[in-house]
């Protein structure tokens, strides 16, 4: 991805992260959701989302005034993170279904081809 994009996606990562460490609410998880599903939408591989995003959270955790701060944004991050990531997973799952049901299939046809005949 090129240089100009992955900057895209900090700015357009940044806002919603900091939004969710000041509340901690539902409004801030689907933010994230809805980031990381454009995010997909628009070819951005799971990569390049967790580099930028671990970028970003870095910047955030530099912040940090104690070790219980720090821990506190950590936690976070991580909450809105693994929300961010559920559109990957989602298509993951879907793709694997699609390819295990399209193998379960040739290995059926193939088993019905093989018997007595």
């Amino acid at each position: 991805m090129a240089a100009e994009q992955l900057g895209r996606l900090s700015q357009d990562l940044t806002p919603p992260f900091l939004a969710y460490l000041a509340n901690r609410d539902e409004a801030g998880l689907r933010a994230a959701y809805e980031l990381g599903r454009r995010a997909m939408e628009q070819g951005v591989s799971l990569l390049d989302f967790v580099r930028t995003y671990n970028d970003v959270a870095l910047k955030v955790l530099a912040t940090a005034r104690t070790a219980d701060s720090a821990h506190d944004i950590a936690h976070a991050a991580s909450v809105f993170l693994v929300e961010a990531l559920a559109s990957y997973e989602m298509a993951q799952r879907g793709f694997m279904d699609i390819g295990l049901s399209g193998s379960s299939g040739r290995n059926a046809a193939a088993e019905d081809t093989s018997g007595p005949g």
